[in-house]
């Protein structure tokens, strides 16, 4: 794929200016009637102010397909937001900024049973093409018009391998930093982003907050929605948002720390009616398909998306259809560290589910790809945090499914897949681990390359344990937790480059941001280096 030098339209700030100027400040107009899915506000009615506050966004690119999404909303933190109404929404694609060639337009409503939100899956698009788009709602001089967004479709399948650049970012803890690391990654121009869990925080934690979530941990529809809109009211995320595709996957905070299939934390015996709530509220505001959308507490994350025949992408979900995690604390679920204990060598126990495991290999064995990312939650190689007395693992991450992992890198073996890497999150550092068929054996085959990312926001751990781990675990290049941030990865046939692009203080919505390391593969040869 060609580098999308994507970039925040000039127009896009004009747009909701002329927009709310249009709809004017007349408050929205009470209806007594009962909430229904398909009523329609009564003719005249105006909205309170500009109706696009959370922006737009793009998703899911194929070789001639992409999902547009927005959602309509004034108030975006308002629990009741637009009422029982449906609203009419026009879309349209473009070839060009000014919107003089349209090549994909129609309408939509605007549903109140889906918080309003909007998901257009574009199709019939020429593959690796870039495209602008927008929605507008009412008519005339009432109309507002979104900021515009660029997207851009994926080349097509078999399509001689170009180059592709491309962002990787997880662990955005709203109260804990500025999203600062988004204004640098629009600098840098990715074509795609890879969003790799714990999009929002249900919970409020750590030191140095500069900003409150103004309410308690969500547990409804309507609190999960809420709390989606504060984190996508920030600006930087809204332009990085608009500025390129993304393919998104969560983790545990999008429900509930630690949370394992239909088991919460905190045992809670109604712990699947709040997930609903919260897969619901997650599709909601992701520029996910409507065929994505969750029935009750069940909903298909995991997929794959190529890119020509340079680069394939499997998005895992490591969340919905794991078994729950080994060795808890009594009274608990959730994870632990732990030294050894029997159920955590149990052979049957999967962290991605059976379905997905079987699904995952028949994948490899499929791909014609030169570059094979797994793209998952957490740190996948084995991270040993023990000491002179003894091996000590967290429960939570692959180290507590140490048999699905083995047969997850068998896999890979098996189908001979060409260069695969895998990245992944969650753990708020950056880390450079060269992946093993056996990481008990320090002289076993080096199978495939690991890029675990910093967090863009949420805090670490000390850097002496991260120090510790290193020593204890030979396969690993590179851990760092002192730094926030993201990955910028740049390929082609013959060469991987990965920069860990980190801010000087998360705290600072200003702050400057460096390449911490460079480290690259070659494609053949499994395996990560110092650039």
């Amino acid at each position: 794929m060609r580098h999308l030098r994507m970039q925040i339209l000039s127009t896009s700030r004009r747009h909701m200016i002329r927009g709310a100027a249009a709809m004017g400040l007349a408050a929205q107009t009470a209806c007594s009637a009962p909430a229904t899915r398909t009523a329609r506000p009564p003719a005249g009615t105006l909205f309170a102010g500009y109706p696009f506050a959370l922006g737009v966004a793009s998703g899911s690119p194929q070789s001639d397909s992409v999902v547009l999404w927005t959602r309509l909303s004034v108030d975006p933190l308002a629990i009741d937001g637009l009422g029982p109404f449906s609203w009419p929404v026009r879309w349209m694609l473009a070839d060009d900024e000014a919107f003089s060639r349209i090549v994909r337009q129609g309408h939509v409503m605007a549903r109140p049973d889906e918080a309003h939100s909007i998901h257009v899956q574009v199709q019939g698009l020429q593959p690796d093409r870039g495209y602008w788009y927008r929605f507008i709602v009412g008519e005339g001089t009432q109309a507002a018009t979104s900021p515009v967004g660029r997207t851009r479709t994926a080349p097509a399948l078999g399509a001689a391998a170009g180059s592709l650049r491309f962002a990787f970012a997880s662990c955005q803890q709203f109260e804990q930093g500025w999203y600062s690391a988004y204004r640098h990654m629009l600098r840098d121009s990715p074509s795609l982003v890879v969003f790799l869990g714990d999009y929002i925080y249900e919970s409020s934690w750590g030191v140095r907050r500069v900003r409150q979530h103004g309410r308690g941990e969500p547990y409804t529809l309507q609190e999960y929605r809420a709390r989606h809109a504060l984190y996508r009211s920030d600006a930087d995320l809204q332009r990085m948002h608009a500025a390129a595709p993304w393919l998104v996957t969560w983790d545990d905070h999008e429900v509930d720390n630690d949370y394992a299939n239909a088991q919460a934390q905190d045992l809670a015996l109604n712990f699947l009616e709040r997930r609903a709530a919260a897969y619901q509220a997650y599709w909601e505001h992701m520029p996910l398909p409507p065929s994505a959308k969750p029935q009750g507490s069940a909903m298909q994350l995991y997929g794959d998306w190529s890119f020509g025949s340079l680069a394939s992408f499997y998005v895992l979900d490591d969340r919905q259809y794991r078994d729950v995690q080994a060795c808890p604390r009594p009274g608990r679920g959730g994870s632990n560290t732990v030294s050894s204990c029997e159920s955590l060598a149990d052979p049957r126990r999967t962290l991605l589910g059976w379905q997905q495991e079987q699904w995952l290999e028949q994948a490899f064995t499929r791909s014609a790809a030169r570059w094979n990312i797994v793209a998952q939650q957490t740190l996948f190689s084995r991270a040993d945090s023990g000491d002179a007395s003894g091996e000590r693992y967290w429960t939570d991450g692959w180290d507590g499914y140490p048999a699905a992992r083995r047969r997850l890198t068998d896999a890979m073996m098996r189908s001979q897949l060409s260069n695969p890497v895998i990245i992944g999150g969650d753990v708020h550092a950056n880390w450079v681990c060269d992946v093993k068929a056996d990481f008990w054996r320090p002289d076993s085959r080096v199978v495939a390359t690991e890029f675990c990312g910093t967090s863009i926001t949420s805090q670490g751990r000390p850097q002496a344990a991260l120090n510790a781990q290193m020593a204890r675990n030979p396969h690993v290049r590179f851990a760092d937790a002192t730094r926030r941030g993201y990955v910028l990865v740049e390929l082609n046939a013959q060469r991987w480059q990965t920069e860990l692009r980190v801010l000087d203080d998360v705290t600072d919505p200003g702050s400057a941001i460096r390449t911490q390391a460079r480290f690259m593969v070659e494609a053949g040869r499994a395996g990560a280096s110092k650039d």
